[in-house]
This record gives structure tokens, C-alpha cells and sequence, in this order.
């Protein structure tokens, strides 16, 4: 018995000796970096710098994109907006008394309202099955409606149903945004986890589309404003018409695509209109390359250097470029981003790897300007993955790829 217990003992001594050691894993990883957003195209900071210092709108746009002209082009274009992804339930309110909304069965596109609609106070939809189930109120009264893959919501003082102004209140995932143009569209997409609602604002870019862009402090330098009311135009522009399946839209309206809060973007306090105008006075004009609209990115601010596509992304953008960007290392315009400090847990920084833990990580390689190139984890069982630095940076939600491993030798 004792020699068994022996066995016993020596066997699971050399297992122990053998198993990777887990309990060396840091609980988190320390980075010390500066700037913020991927580096690509124009820097947010350096374009308010540059109006600072007096430069025009077309100087700061030439200058962060290579070899590109600024040109009008037709941009009456009508964009499909995600305005609500992945959603299991969501309402939908008018915000103007007596001014109900109207809803339709089936997507409508610019076609004239159908004589079968319902009109409603408000409309929850929730998803049974494949379909979306919307439920109407008036006053005290509400009904369910007959289910259908997608639905059509409308109303007054837009170009599909004439009368005074309205103003509509769209409510999911804990949050309320406000929409006053076009119409929205709600419809069941299947996805991963089964079929959710996908909610859209179909709204003309010109106007209604770029007045609800939030990608820019309203109070900046006017020549800042115009430089972004450009870049945005040109982006959506590069995007309008790419129908994607997988959120009914040709955009997003959040930050992978662009920020788009509707109407409250217009209506900020005392600084909406200065967003507006700028839109208004850079009216068609675009960001082109051989006559056509390049993807114009852009960014919060760098380290000090804009950064190159393929570097970012693996994708060559013939009109980026690595240009110098001391706005962004200036402390008065920028002080949350000329440096910062993030600590990120394990578990975060294994997910962005797809590994179970990581016990080291190591800087392999920087690219021209200064972001890191490659980062390399390894973990408990000795496997070992490489990442871009951008990727890792966009996976494990630190600022920018412009970071170094504190109390790490890189």
C-alpha cells in the first residue's frame, strides 16, 4: 500500500513538473502608448491644429491624403443606416403629440405609402422565430399585428408623408436617439446567434444623412468642420449603393463606419448649427482619386505620424500616407491621448489571440511610423500566435497601436 501511495506521489510530482504553469500568468498587461484611433488617413487632432494655424479645409484634406483632388459630385444619393444591430427588442415613439406614426408591412423603398398601414403612439417590435412581431399603442389601446420579415415606418413632415415636422425616438439596449428625416425600417436578419432585428434610417446623404454625423466637437475651427464634413461625405459616398446582408445597410451608424446620432447631432446646444453650416458649405464637395470617391478615414490623433493602410490593415490605399502630426503630441489641444496608460486583463488580451492564457507577450517588429508592426503572445501550453499591432489594438480595446509593454524589454 505505502509503495502504491509512493507511486502515487512520484507520478503526480512529474505531472506537476510537467504542466505548464498557469499560475505564472499575469492577471493583467501593462501598455503605455499615445494617440488614439488606427492612424490611417486624416488625423482629427492634427486637422484642428492645422485650422488653428489658419489653414483652409482643402490644405488640411491635401495634406493628410496623397495625390487626391476635392471635387463636387452627386451626393443626393439615399443611404441605408444601421441604427440598431443584433436587437432581440426595440420601440419605437413618436415625440410630437398627434402626429402618429405610420406602419406598413414589407419594405417600401421611395415608393408612396400603400393604403394597408396602422398608425400608432408608439410600436414595439420583438422577434418570434423568423419574423418581427410588432405590437401598436394609441393612448390606452394597444394591438399585436401581424408578423412579417420586415416593416416600414413613417412619418409626418418627411418627403414620404407631407405635413408638420416630427420627430421620432428610437429606444433599445438601454438607450434613446432621436430621428426626424426619411423612414426606418425594421427587419429580421438571421444571424449567429438565430435571427435579430436589424433597424435602419433610409435618409439622403446630401443632408439628412451627414446633419446627423457625430464625428467631430461642433465647436472646432470652421475649417476643421469643413475638412470633416468632406471626409464623411466622401466615406459614405465610397460606401453608398455596397448593400450588406448581414445589417440591411450600405452603413453602419456607429464608429466602424461613422457615428451617426440623428437629430440630436443637429439640434446640440448653441453649436449644432455650426455643424450644419459646414456641411451646408461644403455642399457635394469630395475627396477623389482618378475621379472617384476615395474611403476617406480618419481618426482621433497619432503618436506624431499618420499611418500607411497596408500597415494598419494588410490593404494598400494608394492615397494614405505617413505625413507628420504634432497636433496630436500637443498637450492643450489633445491631453487625454499625447499619453496614456491601460492596464488590460488576461483573459482580454487570450481572446484577442485565441488562446486559452498568455504568459508572455513580446514586440516583434514597428512599422515606419512608430506603431508596432507585430505582437506576439505565447501561452501556458507554448503555443504561439502573431497579430498586427492594429488588430490586436482594435480586439483588446487599448487607444492605439502606438504602445509599449511596461516593464517589458522591447
Amino acid at each position: 500500500m505505502r509503495m502504491f501511495k509512493g507511486f502515487l506521489a512520484t507520478t503526480f510530482l512529474s505531472l506537476a513538473l510537467l504542466a505548464p504553469a498557469v499560475a505564472d500568468a499575469p492577471a493583467v498587461f501593462s501598455f503605455h502608448g499615445s494617440g488614439y484611433g488606427h492612424g490611417v488617413g486624416m488625423s482629427q487632432m492634427g486637422a484642428r491644429s492645422m485650422a488653428l494655424a489658419g489653414q483652409t479645409s482643402d490644405q488640411i484634406l491635401k495634406y493628410f491624403y496623397k495625390d487626391v483632388s476635392i471635387e463636387k459630385l452627386d451626393d443626393s444619393k439615399i443611404l441605408r443606416v444601421n441604427i440598431g444591430h443584433l436587437l432581440s427588442s426595440a420601440k419605437i415613439s413618436t415625440t410630437v403629440k398627434n402626429n402618429l406614426l405610420q406602419i406598413a408591412q414589407g419594405d417600401l423603398g421611395n415608393q408612396e405609402m400603400t393604403p394597408e398601414f396602422s398608425k400608432a403612439d408608439s410600436i414595439s417590435f420583438t422577434i418570434i422565430g423568423s419574423t418581427v412581431s410588432p405590437q401598436i399603442t394609441i393612448g390606452k389601446t394597444s394591438q399585436v399585428l401581424a408578423r412579417s420579415r420586415v416593416f416600414t415606418i413613417r412619418w409626418s413632415g418627411t418627403r414620404y408623408l407631407k405635413g408638420s415636422d416630427s420627430v421620432v425616438s428610437l429606444t433599445h439596449s438601454g438607450t434613446t436617439q432621436k430621428y426626424r428625416y426619411g423612414q426606418i425600417q425594421v427587419k429580421a436578419v438571421k444571424s449567429a446567434s438565430g435571427y435579430r432585428l436589424e433597424i435602419t434610417n433610409s435618409v439622403r446623404l446630401a443632408d439628412e444623412y451627414l446633419w446627423g454625423v457625430s464625428e467631430m466637437p461642433s465647436y472646432w475651427p470652421g475649417a476643421a468642420l469643413e475638412a470633416q464634413a468632406i471626409a464623411s461625405r466622401t466615406y459614405a459616398l465610397s460606401k453608398a449603393g455596397v448593400y450588406r446582408s448581414t445589417c440591411d445597410c450600405d452603413l453602419y451608424g456607429e464608429i466602424s463606419d461613422q457615428t451617426f446620432l440623428g437629430y440630436a447631432k443637429e439640434i446640440e446646444k448653441k453649436y449644432g448649427v455650426m455643424w450644419k453650416d459646414a456641411v451646408t458649405r461644403t455642399s457635394g464637395l469630395v475627396i477623389t482619386q482618378a475621379g472617384a470617391p476615395i474611403t476617406a478615414y480618419f481618426f482621433s490623433s497619432s503618436n506624431g505620424k499618420t499611418e500607411l493602410a497596408v500597415n494598419a490593415w494588410g490593404s494598400i490605399k494608394a492615397y494614405t500616407q505617413i505625413v507628420a502630426d504634432p497636433g496630436s503630441l500637443d498637450v492643450a489641444l489633445n491631453p487625454r491621448f499625447v499619453a496614456w496608460d491601460r492596464e488590460v486583463a488576461n483573459s482580454v488580451v487570450a481572446a484577442a489571440f485565441l488562446l486559452p492564457d498568455v504568459i508572455t507577450l513580446e514586440i516583434l517588429s514597428r512599422n515606419e511610423s512608430g506603431t508596432v508592426a507585430q505582437i506576439q503572445a505565447t501561452s501556458s501550453t507554448g503555443e504561439q500566435v502573431s497579430l498586427r499591432g492594429e488588430t490586436f489594438r482594435s480586439r483588446s480595446k487599448i487607444p492605439s497601436a502606438w504602445f509599449d509593454l511596461v516593464g517589458v524589454q522591447n
